[in-house]
């Protein structure tokens, strides 16, 4: 452990004497290390030189800069860790009291009671160390909050972000997704992903918890759920084997829900397997919603000899499938009222000719308008398919 430096300021010849005798053992064992100074301007001289030095112990009475106006030179540093012990006859009281009123961090008075005044350095040392431990656990805060910031921005380039995704079939359907994470990073997940000619995954996804464990299990949920997609297994295979390695991937009982469908671009039949996710809304050309039936699967990740079903909708010319995470219908107000699914369809029924991206515009602008200055409690994802 590196000494600590002392500045002794006096311009009595004999204190540095003193000083050297009564800390002598300290001294050689590399506890203190002391500097010497007659006045106020050499001292700032040894200041300037030794930035390092963390303890002042500076007489009031000096001649060419006294004690007072070092003190004010040496808050104009703001170094959060120096303490400045005053030095001063017992008389001196009004001196020392505008010391202390300027930020001193404790006295002693001549003649010096030496082992007063050791007790009063350990006492600095001790809230000198406290400041440094502060100081570093800030630096770790600051970097941990530059990796999260790092890893938000490697979360949102893994998710598609181009669109329309599949320009050359623009003219039969339309696709948008959005994704916003309640922290710096998040849990949920969307994906879509051309199979073949005629058929694109359609993925959304939602981790359990929140922070960087939700993250990095979302990120190898997508990469197992996009690596069984892209061989052309059915939507129930494709989560069948997904769940089977999630399980074995999983630590500290994590789990997710997925809505995993493909989407047939000739003919709109959606082939789909819901795994414990919040079921999608249908939005039918004329206005009309309902609601996919509840999913008899379960969460994956969990258990790894599940054997998932899967179902079948028809999207005819002009119909939506709006899928989200619950991030959405229980989004809160500042009286922890939910955003609920009765009020994502107010806004669906009036979006029946809205293009995917307007419709995800218009549900985020009435969460944002029904939370008000509610903070956001959880990830908020949304992806929209329309037939044209």
């Amino acid at each position: 452990m590196a000494a600590i430096k002392i500045l002794s300021v006096d311009d009595e010849a004999p204190l540095e004497l003193l000083m050297r005798q009564y800390f002598r053992r300290k001294i050689r064992n590399g506890e203190y290390e002391f500097f010497f100074a007659h006045n106020g301007l050499e001292a700032l001289s040894i200041l300037y030189n030794n930035p390092d030095i963390e303890i002042i112990l500076s007489d009031i009475n000096m001649p060419e800069m006294d004690g007072l106006t070092l003190l004010a030179k040496v808050n104009e540093m703001r170094n959060p860790a120096l303490r400045v012990i005053m030095v001063s006859a017992y008389g001196d009281m009004k001196n020392i009291r505008e010391a202390m009123n300027n930020g001193a961090f404790d006295f002693a008075t001549k003649p010096i009671d030496m082992d007063d005044l050791s007790l009063t350095i350990e006492k600095a040392i001790a809230q000198i160390n406290f400041v440094h431990e502060s100081q570093k656990e800030h630096a770790q805060l600051e970097s941990l909050k530059n990796d999260l910031t790092t890893a938000r921005d490697i979360q949102q380039y893994i998710l598609p972000r181009v669109f329309p995704p599949f320009p050359e079939d623009s003219d039969k359907v339309d696709i948008y997704a959005l994704m916003e994470a309640a922290k710096d990073i998040g849990g949920d997940f969307y994906d879509f992903f051309r199979i073949d000619d005629s058929h694109i995954a359609l993925v959304i996804a939602d981790v359990c918890g929140k922070g960087i464990p939700a993250a990095l299990f979302m990120a190898v949920s997508r990469t197992i759920i996009r690596s069984k997609g892209a061989q052309g297994l059915s939507s129930a295979e494709c989560m069948t084997e997904s769940n089977r390695l999630l399980a074995a991937y999983s630590v500290d009982n994590m789990f997710v829900t997925v809505f995993y469908a493909i989407y047939d671009i000739k003919t709109g039949l959606v082939s789909y397997c819901n795994a414990g996710h919040n079921p999608p809304h249908l939005l039918r050309k004329d206005g009309t919603i309902s609601e996919l039936p509840l999913s008899e699967n379960t969460i994956a990740g969990v258990f790894d000899n599940l054997e998932y079903q899967e179902a079948t909708i028809q999207l005819e010319q002009g119909d939506t499938l709006v899928m989200f995470t619950d991030g959405v219908t229980e989004a809160t107000d500042a009286a922890f009222q939910e955003f609920g699914p009765d009020r994502l369809d107010n806004i669906l029924r009036q979006q029946a000719d809205a293009s995917c991206q307007q419709i995800i515009e218009a549900v985020k602008t009435g969460i944002r308008d029904f939370v008000g200055n509610a903070e956001q409690s959880d990830d908020i994802t949304m992806l929209v398919v329309k037939r044209l």
